[in-house]
């Protein structure tokens, strides 16, 4: 049994950051980081059957042409992934009232919506990229054993190319679910590695008033290759979303649509169409599967 210290529940049953019960989510599940941009996905939707929010984490299960999704905000940084993935694991793996893990699991469909810059000329604002990897430099993922779901040889790699400092914690790459990838994947999205930074500032190369340990380290991750994978963009969350759903057996998919171009110092002319045109290509994918 697990220990009520362990899986907190709040008195209604609910799980305790999600506010959420079993039958509030939908085995397909669109991620977003802003609890604003929940209601943009589910604008499209045709009915809206829950709608509840506590703290950053603003969730809605609804229908989109006779298919049940729910949509979510997990905040920012992988800190809060920990919290999403686990408490959304327990809503269908363990059972609440006996606290006791379900024999028979079930794996969700869990697809990430969101904005980005990218790295190199040739991927244009406007254009939609897949994370093939997820590779991150947060360390959060260390808590768990990842030894069968990372891949060391990415990792070893870009530790080479970078001279990481593992004081900092070894970087981790996860890939992606195969099976989300072909659902959503077509000859117009690019493909890469996105890195995910336990933050927003200093280990994304920002300088304020503060002088950071590496301050090449975003130049070398934009001539980072391995096996024709390179670095498209760097955000906050995928990477553990990747590790975690492989961790608990989810399929995971993390999708941007860039909107910023560094290489070339463009921006989008109307990102919110962008983002729009993502939202709405992911949902019709979905929506057949």
């Amino acid at each position: 049994m697990i220990k009520a210290s362990e899986l907190i529940l709040n008195p209604d049953g609910s799980v305790y950051h999600l506010n959420l019960r079993p039958e509030h989510i939908a085995h397909d599940i669109i991620f977003v980081g802003d609890q604003n941009r929940v209601e943009k996905i589910t604008q499209f939707f045709d009915s809206i059957e829950y709608s509840t929010q506590k703290r950053e984490f603003k969730t809605q299960t609804g229908v989109y042409k006779g298919k049940r999704i729910t949509v979510m905000s997990t905040g920012i940084g992988p800190d809060n992934i920990d919290i999403v993935l686990n408490e959304l694991d327990a809503l269908v793996n363990i059972d609440l009232e006996t606290r006791l893990p379900k024999k028979e699991l079930t794996s969700l469909n869990i697809i990430r919506i969101g904005t980005s810059g990218s790295l190199h000329a040739d991927i244009p604002v406007d254009s939609f990229v897949i994370s093939k990897f997820g590779l991150g430099l947060d360390n959060m993922l260390r808590s768990y054993l990842i030894d069968n779901v990372s891949h060391n040889a990415i990792e070893d790699a870009f530790i080479l190319h970078t001279n990481w400092d593992i004081r900092k914690g070894k970087p981790y790459a996860i890939a992606c679910s195969e099976t989300l990838e072909k659902i959503i994947e077509s000859e117009k999205i690019f493909k890469g590695i996105t890195a995910t930074a336990g933050g927003f500032y200093g280990p994304q190369g920002r300088i304020l008033r503060l002088n950071i340990q590496d301050e090449e380290l975003n130049n070398k991750m934009d001539n980072f290759d391995f096996n024709d994978n390179r670095i498209t963009n760097l955000e906050m969350e995928t990477a553990a979303i990747y590790g975690l759903s492989a961790l608990l057996g989810h399929n995971a998919l993390s999708l941007n649509a860039i909107i910023a171009n560094r290489a070339s110092g463009t921006f989008s002319q109307d990102p919110y169409k962008a983002v729009d045109e993502l939202i709405a290509y992911t949902l019709d994918k979905l929506a057949v599967k």
